[in-house]
């Protein structure tokens, strides 16, 4: 493996690959042809590096980032679950087929899971919360809700 080169499935990610995927970060619409250009080398290799990220997995889509507030998500929530009879992973499955979730993570701490959801109103976290609780796995939960939103980045750092 090359120095500096990072190990992922294994399939190489060398100084190239990572400057394609900076590049990509920066804008993911940017066009082969201009990040070529940008890091003075072939049309050809961009492309081939960029499709053999994708079929590595490495690269697993593109999307828009939103402003969730536009939306009308104007209440975020990280909710904490304590899960009995050991069935976290079970529970968090269940509970991340919620359209409104949209993180959920295994922890350590007091909590088993923490759980990222988006609401439009008051009465939406409500029920959300109101329906985790009725899981069969589900002991309890704790609700933090979201002021303010200092930073939330979407992007991967390489």
């Amino acid at each position: 493996m090359k120095a500096g080169a990072k190990k992922t499935n294994k399939f190489e990610l060398d100084d190239l690959d990572l400057d394609i995927l900076r590049s990509l970060n920066d804008n993911a619409r940017k066009s082969f042809r201009d990040i070529a250009k940008e890091l003075q080398i072939s049309l050809t290799t961009v492309s081939n590096r960029v499709k053999a990220m994708e079929r590595a997995r490495i690269i697993q889509g593109y999307i828009p980032v939103l402003d969730a507030t536009k939306l009308g998500y104007d209440f975020m929530a990280i909710i904490g679950v304590k899960v009995i009879h050991g069935r976290i992973l079970d529970t968090e499955r269940d509970l991340a087929k919620d359209p409104a979730v949209y993180a959920v993570f295994d922890s350590t701490g007091d909590w088993d899971a923490l759980i990222m959801a988006r609401f439009k109103n008051r009465e939406e976290l409500n029920d959300f919360v109101k329906r985790a609780l009725d899981h069969e796995n589900v002991d309890r939960t704790f609700t933090q809700v979201v002021l303010n939103i200092t930073k939330d980045e979407k992007r991967v750092r390489v």
